[in-house]
């Protein structure tokens, strides 16, 4: 913008002419340097504005010039436009927008929007100089300025429209809205008979147009209201079902911060935290369905008594038991003992898992402990049952990363020992890593009794074969104690599997009713997994295996004190080719020196078989895993059974820790006794050679035989076999 001062004082005027004319000439060049730039964007109804004015020195007579014709020589210089070029107040200034078409689209020309004066003219006299009244020309000249800026769609439409207003007009309403908000006004609603006279229908006609008319006017009205009453259900329906999905989610666990125990004990979604739970009823279980852990049933029967009758034990002065914790390894039925407890009581049970108690929520665990303590104790007599508790009551540690996790188990220390009484609940909790449990949480006055669950012995894995072989279809001869000899090490759980085992094989089968067969290919499976019948193996390797199991069966057969055989078999199975089951009389807790090394001997048959039969070339690896087992047995009597002469009954858990000299003489040792328990193989081998032979070529015929079959071939007996020979 071009702007000149209007106040001058009278000593200001006294300068040359000459400088004053150069100055007006550089105003007249800057004027119409930038009516040229912007002449090729104006619209042509602005065309009377861009007129380059020519004015010539020579014409100016400025060597005799006076004050008076300064006013002739500014209008010369710079016209001002008359009353056809300039708008209708001249005393203001103009505005143009400059910018690309492509980004502003810019394609409306000037505006004419008004601007207001820039400065108002000040006089200090009351005349006026001669450059005074220049510059008072120049305040008032229209000159066009650039003003750069974004151009928006609001101001493009103004420019179309020819806008001439300060601000767009408040009833402005975007066409958007106009659908929305307004309804457009149709066109003016004319009578029948003024639309039959403009058709200029006959009168014979006029009847018959009214009358259809009018037809298709009710039909379109009917359409219009079943359409209306479409709409008008579909939105029911769909806020029906929006609502029903925001309570739905509402009640969903995962929002409301909480879940659910189990089964048995269900979580009803309540206000923040709180919630409660259903105690069960186990009226159909007692100590008639736990079998092969009578030590712990008898520990477990007083508490039984505690509930049923506690003014028994109180009237002495005793406080009922407030925890009792099982102790036992996986499937061996602690879970089965609490619910008998609560069965033969006739009292509430209330199961909870540890593992359930937290979750995302920082401190839910603990108001879950607070809630399932608060209702078993509103129905006391009761029980809870906590299984695996070491996930909610393992050993606090101070961890930067969880220190909410033992906010749970000091709420459950608290509910158990705290300044309130806890009469009449009994909490019995489940482990099977009592080490991780949090030392005040095993304390006594919180879990008095600790009851060991162990795997059952011989005669319990028989009460436990024989209750789950009574609920489906055996034949009279199965024998449950000769399984139970052979199920070494099982808990329930695993017998239980077996006779399911058995009853899906006999059905796969065909048959009528589980046999021992049956039961002895379960258990087989179980303990080396399926057979594996698709294998083709040669007959070489066929061969080897025969005489490599037979000699562990020779061996063993012929061996004082190794345990009796249960059966031999070349049927692959796992990763084995074959393989000789011992079947112990009774379980053993402890073994003599003359067991452990007949077992290295019955390990070292099968390569010793090997050698004398095929000679030392023709050795296999399929050893390795007996070699394994005897130099075990090997160094557990060297350094941990005191049985060397020569080291004595010195203990050597941690070889690595010992001198030089004692780990020489520990290899030493193990060297002699494997080295003593192969000759003493070999010699029953080669002692027994022709019986050697005769059981490896009746488990080529027959690939499998059990323990009275192997006694019926050594004695030179022939076998009454169901299964057909293999042909060999």
């Amino acid at each position: 913008m071009f702007s000149l001062s209007t106040s001058f004082q009278p000593h200001q005027m006294v300068v040359p002419l000459s400088q004053l004319i150069n100055a007006l000439h550089s105003l007249k060049n800057s004027a119409t340097a930038s009516v040229q730039a912007l002449h090729k964007d104006l619209t042509p109804e602005h065309s009377s504005f861009h007129k380059e004015p020519t004015v010539s020195l020579r014409d100016l007579g400025l060597s005799e010039i006076r004050a008076s014709q300064l006013d002739e020589l500014v209008s010369r210089l710079l016209p001002l436009p008359g009353p056809e070029e300039a708008p209708a107040v001249p005393s203001l200034w103009r505005t143009s927008h400059i910018s690309t078409t492509s980004f502003f689209h810019n394609k409306h020309g000037f505006s004419h929007r008004r601007l207001g004066v820039f400065g108002s003219p000040i006089s200090h006299r009351q005349y006026h100089s001669p450059l005074q009244e220049v510059c008072l020309h120049l305040q008032f000249l229209p000159v066009w300025v650039q003003s750069r800026g974004f151009k928006t769609l609001r101001k493009s439409r103004r420019n179309e429209s020819s806008y001439d207003g300060p601000v767009e007009s408040e009833a402005y309403t975007p066409n958007f809205m106009k659908g929305l908000l307004m309804r457009e006004k149709g066109p003016e609603v004319q009578s029948l008979d003024q639309v039959v006279k403009q058709r200029n229908l006959p009168e014979n006609q006029q009847e018959a147009f009214k009358t259809g008319f009018t037809d298709g006017f009710m039909r379109s009205q009917a359409l219009t209201q079943r359409t209306q009453d479409s709409l008008r259900r579909t939105r029911l329906i769909l806020l029906v079902l929006l609502l029903v999905g925001i309570y739905g989610l509402s009640r969903t666990p995962f929002l409301s911060g909480k879940g659910s125990f189990s089964d048995a004990v269900r979580f009803r979604t309540t206000s923040g935290l709180d919630s409660a739970v259903d105690p069960v009823q186990m009226k159909n279980v007692t100590f008639e369905h736990v079998k092969g852990v009578e030590e712990a049933k008898n520990e477990l029967q007083d508490v039984v008594e505690f509930l049923r009758n506690p003014q028994k034990f109180t009237v002495l002065g005793g406080k009922l038991p407030k925890g009792i914790l099982l102790i036992g390894p996986p499937g061996t039925g602690k879970t089965l003992l609490a619910r008998a407890v609560a069965g033969e009581a006739d009292v509430p049970f209330y199961y909870a898992s540890g593992s359930e108690f937290d979750e995302m929520f920082v401190g839910v665990g603990a108001g879950r402990i607070r809630n399932l303590f608060k209702e078993a104790k509103a129905n006391a007599p009761c029980v809870i049952f906590i299984d695996e508790l070491d996930s909610v009551g393992g050993k606090r540690i101070e961890s930067p990363m969880h220190p909410y996790s033992r906010q749970t188990i000091n709420q459950l220390l608290a509910e158990m020992d705290g300044f309130k009484p806890n009469e009449g609940v009994i909490v019995i909790g489940a482990t099977n890593f009592a080490e991780a449990l949090d030392n005040a949480l095993v304390r006594p006055g919180r879990f008095d009794m600790q009851v060991t669950v162990p795997h059952p012995d011989v005669k319990g894995r028989t009460e436990i074969l024989n209750w789950y072989l009574s609920k489906i279809k055996v034949d009279s001869v199965v024998d449950a104690e000769i399984i139970a000899r052979g199920t070494v090490g099982f808990s329930g759980a695993e017998l239980e599997n077996l006779v399911n085992q058995a009853a899906l094989k006999a059905a796969v089968d065909g048959k009528e009713m589980v046999t021992m067969k049956d039961l002895e290919f379960a258990k087989d499976k179980i303990l080396m997994g399926p057979e594996r019948r698709s294998v083709e193996i040669d007959k070489k390797n066929k061969t080897i295996t025969a005489y490599h199991e037979s000699g562990h069966a020779i061996v063993a057969y012929y061996t004082k004190d190794a345990m009796p055989i249960n059966k031999a078999t070349i049927m692959p199975r796992g990763p084995t080719l074959g393989h000789v089951s011992m079947l112990p009389e009774n379980d053993r807790w402890s073994e003599t020196r003359a067991q452990l090394l007949a077992q290295m001997d019955v390990s070292m048959g099968g390569r010793v078989a090997e050698e004398l039969i095929f000679g030392d070339d023709c050795v296999t690896t399929g050893a390795s895993s007996d070699f394994d087992g005897a130099t075990k047995i090997a160094k557990m009597m060297v350094t941990r059974f005191g049985m060397s002469n020569k080291l004595g009954v010195m203990t050597y858990r941690d070889i690595t820790k010992q001198s030089p000299e004692t780990q020489a003489a520990i290899e030493q040792e193990v060297r002699v006794l494997l080295k003593d328990s192969y000759e003493r193989a070999k010699n029953i081998l080669k002692t027994y050679n022709k019986e050697h032979k005769t059981l490896a070529d009746a488990l080529l015929r027959y690939e499998t035989l059990d323990a009275k079959e192997i006694q019926l071939v050594l004695e030179g007996k022939s076998l009454d076999h169901e299964i057909p020979p293999q042909p060999l």
